[in-house]
């Protein structure tokens, strides 16, 4: 290592563990296994050292501007009634987890009294379901290599919980709702996603700002780590809307588990935060799973979004489809880098993935960079990435039609954006997005 990149790297590590310093005492926890993780994940943190643009996946990202702050945590959530939060409601969800500011907010959620569905907080679902619990909670997100991952396994205490028994199909989502309040804190939140054999379930993982008492201008961090496990021929639909201040720091982790004829479909929209990172990575434990991953970035000013994917095909007869869009105005900065892996032995897989950007000024940028390996030889594998500007002669045939330049150009990037989100299963959910979309377009550059 060289003079110049050792001090970067001492400043990153005692970040960690300065978070780790200001975190509150954890309740010892009467599960041998998951102080056992705890403390795997503490001593991480204590050698890893935050990712720089001098590390290859994270070239594109520079976040120093993070590591040059200081949070801590909350020591308690704030005071919120129903109607202080009723807007991010969901209709169709009539089952609902809400933390606030990374605690859980039981009077504001809605847990599910169906048999063979359980969807609580961590401390209630170990009660009932820990022997299902244990071989899958901080199994799936690795964190031995992971900054990021450790901090947030080494301060776990809470996480939304949802397990679908066998063959149970729940027709209503499930809705997971994050919430910041507060300015300069920490919060760290969990999900687990069990889907047993044959079920089928729809869940929505929601991070927002509380506007009313929390300045857009405010800077918070979230650290979040999701892991989403689906045993043979089970369905989970997993739409991830991240709408945080436009001074937040946001960076996730998101681990998913194929079993045999599984099928995962995952829509993406990130839409906030000053600097935001999301890692997503899906893995094939066995044959004939399929998985759709559709993805959204709508960013302007200063911010930078990062979009890391995996998909991983260990086994045959497997089938992959990802369309990830990026739309970039003012000075912002986008990154894509989707990685299709097919791995020996994974005979006719079938996987397509598409990466397309629109720019809107001439100071936007965005960074792709779409991969396939394949150690297979019988397979069926293309990729793609497009990157451009509004084409003229759309915006022509618009004027022609009666429309001002202005308008012409916000129909198309409406348009662009919105055929990821119209993939949405969730009318109230998709039209919600449809007008935030429609008003941030508007307002671009």
């Amino acid at each position: 290592m060289s003079e110049t990149t050792a001090p970067t790297r001492v400043i990153a590590g005692s970040f960690l563990e300065n978070l780790l310093a200001k975190q509150p005492e954890l309740a010892a926890s009467q599960l041998a296994w998951l102080t056992a993780l705890r403390e795997e994940a503490v001593k991480c943190v204590s050698t890893l050292t935050l990712p720089t643009p001098r590390d290859e996946e994270w070239r594109f990202t520079d976040i120093s501007l993070l590591s040059n702050m200081s949070f801590t945590s909350a020591l308690s959530a704030s005071c919120l009634e129903a109607a202080d939060v009723a807007h991010f409601y969901i209709e169709e969800a009539t089952t609902r987890l809400v933390f606030v500011d990374g605690f859980y907010a039981p009077q504001l959620s809605s847990t599910s009294k169906r048999s063979g569905v359980a969807v609580s907080n961590l401390s209630a679902a170990m009660a009932t379901h820990a022997t299902a619990i244990e071989p899958h909670l901080g199994r799936h997100a690795p964190f031995i290599n992971d900054a990021f991952a450790a901090q947030n396994t080494a301060t776990l205490h809470d996480a939304a919980v949802v397990i679908v028994q066998r063959d149970v199909a729940v027709a209503a989502p499930v809705h997971l709702l994050f919430i910041a309040t507060q300015k300069e804190f920490v919060s760290t939140p969990r999900c687990l996603v069990l889907a047993e054999a044959g079920s089928a379930v729809t869940v929505i993982e929601d991070y927002v700002v509380l506007s009313q008492a929390h300045s857009q201008e405010e800077a918070h961090f979230t650290n979040a780590v999701t892991e989403i496990v689906l045993k043979d021929n089970a369905h989970v639909n997993h739409i991830r809307v991240q709408r945080e201040g436009s001074k937040a720091f946001h960076i996730a982790n998101c681990a998913v588990s194929l079993g045999r004829a599984s099928n995962y479909q995952s829509v993406s929209v990130a839409l906030g935060a000053r600097i935001s990172r999301y890692n997503l990575h899906v893995l094939q434990t066995a044959e004939g799973a399929t998985c759709t991953l559709d993805g959204l970035t709508l960013i302007s000013g200063r911010q930078l979004a990062d979009t890391h994917t995996c998909i991983d095909h260990a086994k045959p007869h497997g089938i992959s489809r990802q369309l990830h869009k990026c739309i970039v105005g003012g000075s912002a900065h986008a990154v894509f880098n989707g990685k299709v892996m097919v791995r020996e032995g994974a005979q006719r897989t079938d996987a397509k993935q598409s990466n397309r950007n629109l720019l809107l000024t001439a100071k936007a940028h965005i960074d792709t960079k779409p991969q396939l390996e394949i150690f297979a030889s019988d397979v069926k594998c293309t990729h793609g990435a497009t990157i451009g500007q509004l084409d003229s002669e759309e915006v022509f045939y618009l004027q022609s039609r009666g429309l001002t330049e202005a308008a012409a150009r916000n129909l198309l990037t409406y348009a662009f954006g919105a055929e990821v989100i119209d993939r949405i299963p969730i009318a109230s959910l998709k039209h919600q997005l449809e007008q935030t979309v429609l008003e941030q377009t508007t307002g671009l550059p």
